[in-house]
């Protein structure tokens, strides 16, 4: 009897988190720490998002073990090693993220090197906040581990803390989610489930960001971004990551370049890329944007009133080769088998 085939068989698993969605929701944080049992909250929080951690440390009182309000982009070693002996000393028992993705990256290294609680509160649009992936920096060089350890027990999100956020941070923090929801639609282990997470994501973005964009001050349309960063975290958290986000990594922990300003210029020239390999993803695209799905996000992230370009960024010209051979020497799964000489080509055009 031969034996049965499985190669063909796609595993889709669903992590375990409980998820706050509403306005006002941040206000419920002090009882969810207390529902994990915990009395001295170590806080991670970003400088901008410091009037909402001020009020949520004086709503912690003396539940408040200390506030690290100095995270980094790309995680350093350096700084979670710093954080890290503030926790021990602070007899910290569990942690509570505020913040764009530099704090919810620091405090999910925390919690995998002490097995603590998290909880996380995202003001920006990155989606990491659900996914169990951790990208570390250490000494110039990003890499990135995934694990159901790392992603946070908790989500909480509430649309108030995005009305902050200016217009710039808003566009490439929500093209950031879209380069996530984009890729899960040509992963190698995408599934309905994703294809329709991904899908809803990318028309919910591409709809609701020139109108928030337009006003700011929208509620609807921030609410409708957060849902939608919401549903593209969940497909980077349930599919691999493949040309883009491996572009990302690369030059930003190479460069240490601002993460979502990065995802935002290079999604278009990834697609383009890309989509004439995937045509499954390119009709779905298709339909969402109604037209040139390159064309549609190019035309978002050229609109940014900041870098637009690598060289705008300050990356050097001369550091794309050995970028490219990097990439092509250790490809993630890719629908476009990514060469040195083609990549090449693509960072030149993205400087």
């Amino acid at each position: 009897m031969s034996e049965p085939v499985t190669e063909h068989v796609t595993v889709h698993e669903t992590l375990p988190s409980r998820v706050l969605v509403g306005r006002g929701a941040r206000h419920a944080i002090p009882e969810e720490t207390e529902r994990l049992g915990s009395r001295r909250v170590l806080l991670v929080s970003t400088r901008s998002a410091k009037p909402a951690a001020d009020e949520l440390a004086a709503a912690l009182g003396l539940r408040l073990a200390a506030l690290v309000d100095r995270p980094v982009v790309h995680t350093p070693v350096t700084v979670t090693e710093e954080a890290l002996e503030i926790l021990r000393e602070r007899n910290a028992d569990s942690l509570v993220a505020l913040g764009g993705g530099s704090a919810v990256g620091l405090a999910k290294a925390l919690s995998v090197r002490t097995g603590l609680p998290q909880i996380a509160v995202p003001t920006t649009y990155a989606g990491s906040e659900v996914t169990p992936v951790l990208g570390e920096t250490r000494d110039g060089v990003k890499t990135t581990r995934r694990d159901p350890a790392i992603a946070p027990g908790t989500v909480v999100y509430d649309p108030d803390l995005t009305l902050t956020m200016p217009p710039g941070l808003t566009r490439t923090s929500a093209l950031n989610a879209l380069a996530h929801a984009v890729e899960a639609l040509w992963a190698p282990d995408a599934t309905a489930a994703t294809d329709a997470l991904a899908t809803e994501a990318a028309d919910g973005i591409l709809t609701a960001l020139p109108a928030v964009l337009a006003d700011p001050t929208a509620l609807p349309g921030r609410e409708r971004l957060q849902e939608c960063a919401w549903l593209a975290g969940l497909c980077l958290a349930r599919t691999r990551m493949g040309l883009h986000h491996q572009l990302a990594h690369a030059l930003g922990g190479t460069f240490d370049l601002p993460h979502a300003e990065l995802h935002a210029l290079l999604l278009a020239h990834v697609l383009a890329f890309n989509l004439p390999a995937a045509p499954k993803a390119a009709a779905r695209l298709s339909r969402v944007t109604g037209g040139d799905p390159v064309e549609a996000v190019g035309r978002l992230a050229r609109g940014h009133d900041g870098p637009t370009t690598l060289h705008e960024l300050g990356v050097p010209r001369d550091g794309l080769r050995t970028i490219a051979e990097r990439i092509a020497a250790e490809p993630y799964p890719n629908p476009r088998r990514p060469d040195a000489v083609a990549l090449l080509g693509l960072l030149e055009a993205a400087w």
